[in-house]
């Protein structure tokens, strides 16, 4: 099957395993993705610098740098979506590699049509493609543009992730209302299937420091302790 339409998906995946970047990257190939692996973290880098793929595929375990080093650096020049994937399946593992800047994250041995699955859905969000255009969401001094993917906040222009974006999108159009985490991932992610508590939290968090908001006494994003969160749209003047 292969994508029709738009030009098709280009993944740089990050990955010393010969072998299992062939197999994968020959499986991505069949329904219309590109892809480019780079063996290494420097080449990784380098490829990813040069080409700015739609998605990066990150290896938790390579030689020499570490994943998570890699994921800290990619993040720190661009916002493309990064999806990482390891053998490690523990959730501090989830939880450094989220808090290092990653937008999802993928244990081995992995389905293949789930991988597919994720890439598409991150790459049409990074393209802003996930749904049919739609009108501004204002949220008190919040707007969102659905269709260009820009935020700003109190006039300013608020850099982003994709998964920051989506998520934040989700509390601004039901703002006042508190979610849980389950539904917030499934309205991101589109499955809760494999959320852990955490991912949710750790991406709270970074979008707490983006707005200013406080972690230790959060007006905008707010705990709801036990439960989930929601917007605070009477605290945003």
């Amino acid at each position: 099957m292969i994508e029709s339409g738009d030009e098709a998906t280009s993944v740089v995946y990050i990955e010393d395993d010969e072998k299992l970047a062939r197999l994968t990257a020959k499986y991505l190939e069949s329904h219309g993705l590109r892809v480019t692996v780079a063996p290494d973290a420097h080449r990784g880098i380098e490829v990813v610098l040069r080409e700015r793929p739609d998605v990066v595929l990150l290896d938790l375990m390579l030689p020499g740098t570490h994943g998570f080093e890699v994921c800290r650096q990619l993040r720190a020049r661009l916002d493309t979506p990064i999806i990482m994937v390891t053998a490690r399946g523990e959730e501090a593992d989830r939880v450094m590699g989220l808090e290092g800047g990653a937008d999802d994250y993928i244990a081995k041995p992995f389905s293949s049509r789930e991988l597919l699955a994720r890439i598409r859905a991150h790459a049409r969000r990074a393209r802003g493609k996930s749904g049919p255009a739609t009108s501004l969401v204002r949220a008190g001094v919040l707007v969102i543009d659905p269709t260009s993917r820009k935020v700003t906040f109190r006039d300013e222009e608020v850099q982003l992730t994709t998964y920051e974006f989506d998520l934040l999108k989700a509390l601004a159009e039901r703002a006042g209302r508190v979610l849980s985490r389950e539904q917030l991932v499934n309205i991101v992610r589109g499955s809760p299937d494999e959320a852990f508590d955490r991912s949710i939290d750790v991406h709270v968090s970074h979008l707490r420091k983006k707005l200013g908001d406080d972690p230790r006494s959060p007006r905008i994003l707010k705990t709801v302790r036990g439960v989930g969160y929601l917007l605070a749209t009477d605290r945003m003047s």
